[in-house]
Parts: structure tokens; sequence; C-alpha cells
């Protein structure tokens, strides 16, 4: 699979139409489900239209830098006429009736929409194991998870099915995938892509942001979803900002020269796999090497991620989720006594374990007598992991270390121990808990060939310079351009 820029190219050069493109992606999506289950609804007709529209746009010479270009949207956002399921029984056969903001503003920009992609239910899991659809399987070992909960879109894009995707990042949701499956990912500013037809998990946390093979793909679509929109009151209205402006092949000789890297020993203790520590280590080595300086920093809260996350997000969906209750939309039981019992059966058939889970956490933690003990304590630590990060940036311009402890795990392994589970995002929550932005960008291998993601967090609104590190980090080094054995890449 080439990458956007190299699609933008052969499109432009009539090398290629959009309609062979889409027809291409439609094969490999195909081709490829039985191994990886990526996707859970593909519209054939839908994207055929869609692409012809594309041509015809690049044929008046008036198309976005995304005309033409096959995408996967995660089955979280409403997409007009086409089901949205959220990886959930509960809405197994909702047919969205509306676009959501993101999916409008790529549709506008002539991208071709191959189908929906496979997910952790309502985005609750780190692994795309709690899907009613099956688990999504790593393109790089099909025995391994893809990681969670955009784990479709994610493999779907290593696997060379679409050159981009989009998804949602609440915890880590993009990143984490990211890294596990060796491809770019992107969780923005919140607020910066408005949420509006995001079907909620938590309102305060849920990030759209995107997939691509690299740092270029991953900007040119930012490009196309940030935006302010008035239907969605923590939208913000910003300036347009170019992302991908200066990421090209013209570079200085030290390109990050000036560049300030914050290195927290939080990142680099205990519990990091000793080959995923060796990779950054590697990545961060060729970060100097292009001019960047790395200083040592400390985030003392952010030892409490986890716990707060896993108290506040449980919080906002046990509130978020209570609308699916059989009445209005989604699955309803067929054997019912009266009201309540609908209620109960309804939510009993329609959830899955880890949903159930993080409802009864969530309404335990917002009931009478443990509301201050519990949702306003992580609140306030909240507050104290956010201080942490402000008082970085005055010593440093970006923060790295890895995305995850370790590389993918396999499927089953952690099943059974949420608590293990729920570790693996223990880098990337705070930066959902402060609204920050942060990316994943490949960085290695193990020795069975599992890859490992280097993470780049900045401060709000920083996506150019974080996209710009990562850009010149994959000029010196080719790991986002490996493929999986097998695969269409």
């Amino acid at each position: 699979m080439r990458t956007i820029a190299e699609m933008r190219h052969a499109l432009a050069t009539r090398a290629i139409s959009s309609v062979e493109l889409a027809e291409q992606a439609l094969t490999r999506v195909t081709q490829s489900q039985p191994a990886i289950n990526a996707f859970i609804t593909v519209d054939r007709d839908s994207a055929i239209a869609a692409a012809r529209a594309a041509d015809a746009a690049l044929a008046r010479e008036d198309a976005s830098a995304l005309a033409g270009i096959p995408i996967a949207h995660k089955d979280v956002f409403m997409t007009a006429a086409m089901r949205t399921t959220c990886g959930s029984r509960m809405l197994a056969n909702f047919v969205a009736p509306y676009d959501a903001q993101v999916v409008a503003r790529l549709r506008e920009a002539h991208t071709v929409l191959v189908g929906k992609t496979n997910m952790d239910e309502f985005a609750m899991g780190s692994s795309s194991e709690t899907s009613h659809f099956g688990a999504v399987r790593n393109p790089w070992d099909a025995g391994r998870v893809a990681g969670g909960s955009s784990g479709g879109s994610a493999a779907a894009v290593a696997a060379g099915l679409v050159p981009a995707a989009t998804g949602t990042d609440t915890g880590g949701s993009i990143r984490q995938p990211a890294a596990l499956s060796g491809i770019c990912g992107l969780k923005p500013t919140y607020g910066l892509c408005s949420r509006y037809g995001l079907v909620a998990f938590a309102s305060s946390l849920d990030t759209p942001g995107a997939f691509a093979r690299d740092a270029h793909g991953c900007a040119l679509m930012l490009n196309a979803m940030a935006g302010h929109d008035p239907r969605d009151s923590t939208s913000l209205a910003r300036p347009a900002v170019d992302y991908a402006h200066g990421l090209d092949a013209s570079t200085p000789a030290r390109p990050l020269a000036g560049l300030r890297i914050g290195l927290p020993g939080e990142y680099f203790g205990d519990g990091v796999d000793t080959h995923v520590a060796q990779a950054v280590t590697d990545a961060l080595a060729e970060l100097r090497k292009l001019g960047a300086e790395t200083v040592d920093i400390a985030l003392p809260a952010v030892r409490y991620s986890i716990p707060v996350y896993y108290v506040i997000a449980p919080a906002e969906a046990s509130s978020n989720l209570a609308r699916f209750d059989g009445v209005r939309y989604g699955h309803r039981a067929e054997r019912y006594a009266d009201l309540v019992d609908m209620y109960e059966k309804t939510r009993a058939e329609g959830f899955g374990a880890e949903v159930k889970r993080r409802i009864l956490i969530g309404t335990y933690v917002l009931s009478h007598g443990y509301y201050d003990a519990y949702y306003l304590k992580a609140q306030r630590a909240r507050r104290l992991i956010a201080n942490d990060f402000i008082r970085a940036y005055a010593q440093c311009d970006v923060i790295a270390g890895p995305t995850t402890p370790t590389a993918a795990f396999p499927i089953g392994a952690k099943a059974d121990d949420p608590v293990q589970m729920y570790l693996n995002d223990i880098f990337t929550v705070a930066a959902n808990l402060t609204g920050m932005p942060a990316m994943s960008t490949p960085c290695g291998f193990t020795p069975d060939g599992l890859p490992i993601g280097l993470q780049l967090q900045g401060n709000h609104f920083a996506e150019a310079q974080l996209l710009n590190v990562a850009h010149r980090y994959q000029q010196v080094t080719d790991w986002h351009l490996r493929a999986p054995p097998r695969s269409n890449a």
C-alpha cells in the first residue's frame, strides 16, 4: 500500500483513477477479512459512487489533497445510511440518520469511504477483543491483538487495506493500536476535531484522530478533520492551520536544531519491556543526530493516571450509555414482563462484559456517599497531572517515551485480568486527562518481528510540531515503511 502522498501523485498524473483505487481497496478488504477481521461493514456501491465523484473533481482540478483517497471510519462515527454499531450487539442493526462532523468533512474532501472498522465495544478496551463481531487480529501476527479500541482502523492501515483511517482516542485508543500495529496514529488537542456525531464513551476525554502510514498522511487527514463546529460545545474556534506545511523532502542538515525533548523518568522505569526500551533509546539517539537536545524532566503525578482515568471514564460512560434502554433505538429484548424488566433484559443482552463492568464502576463512583471519595478526588488528581505537564513544557518542547510498555500480546492473554489490560494504557492516558496532543510513530521491532512505537507528546495545539518531529525522524528511518508478511502493503 502506498502512502497518501504517493496515491495523490498517481491520481494527479492520471497513472490511476480513484475508481481503480477503490476497486483495489475493496478487493483487499474482502481478501483480508477472514484473517484479520478489521471491518464490520463494507459498502461497495457507495464507495464506487464516491470514487466517481472524486474522479470528476480531480478532472476539474478543484479537488482537495485527499480527493480520491480510500479511507475507513471507526464504527463509532455516525455515517448516514450506513450501519453504526460501536462494535456492540446493542447497535448491531442501527443505521445512522446523519453524518458525524468528522465524516462530513472528509466526505466534502472527496475521500472514498470503503467501510466501517471493527473496534472494542463502545470503545471500551485496549485490545479490540470486546467487539460483538469478534476480535481484530494483528496483521504482523494473527495470533496477537491489534490494540484497541481503534484496532480495526489500525489493522486496516497496517495491512495495506487503506492508506488512512479515522479513530477515537479516549485513553490511548489511537496511539496504542498504532504502536502495536506498526503505523502512525495522531490524537489531536481535545476540541480541535468536533465530537458531533461521535457515539460518546467519556465526553471529557473522547478525541477524534487519524491513522496513516506516515506523519505526512496524518497531517493531511487532520487538515480535513479539524475545524470549529457550533453543534459541539467543546469544539474550539481557532484559525485554520496547514499541518502538512513543510513536511517535504527538502530539509536543513539538522532539522531539529534547538528542539528540547523531555524524558520523564516515570516513562523509563520498571515494567517496560527491554526490547521496547532499547528501540525508544535508539530512536532518541536518531533525534539527537537531527539536532534535538534531550533533557530529564519529572511528572510525579502521572503515576495516578490509570486510577484517575478508570474512575472518570467509567463515570462518564455510565451516564452516556444510560440512553440505551430498548425504548428509542437499538436492541430490545424480545420477552419481558413490564417496563423495568424490559430495561434490565435489554441491557443485559445488549452489552458485553467489559461495558457492563465499566457501567457498574461508573455508577458506583457517582453514587451518594462515594462521589466525593472517588469521582471528585479523581478530578482533583487530574488537575495535578495537568499541572505537572504545564511545568514540564517550560523545560522542553515535546515529551518522548514508549507508547506502550510491551509489544502486541497474544489474543486472550489478558482477557481475564482487567487490571493488566488497563495497564497497557499506562503511558497514553495522561494526554487525554490533560487534553493535550500526542502521537505514536514506529521506531523498531522486537526479535519476534512485532512493531514498537515511540510516543511524542506536546502542549496544547502543538500538533504541527509533533508531526514535524515524527516526519523528520521518518526521513532517516524506514520503520514506518515496513509491511507485515503477506500483506497488501
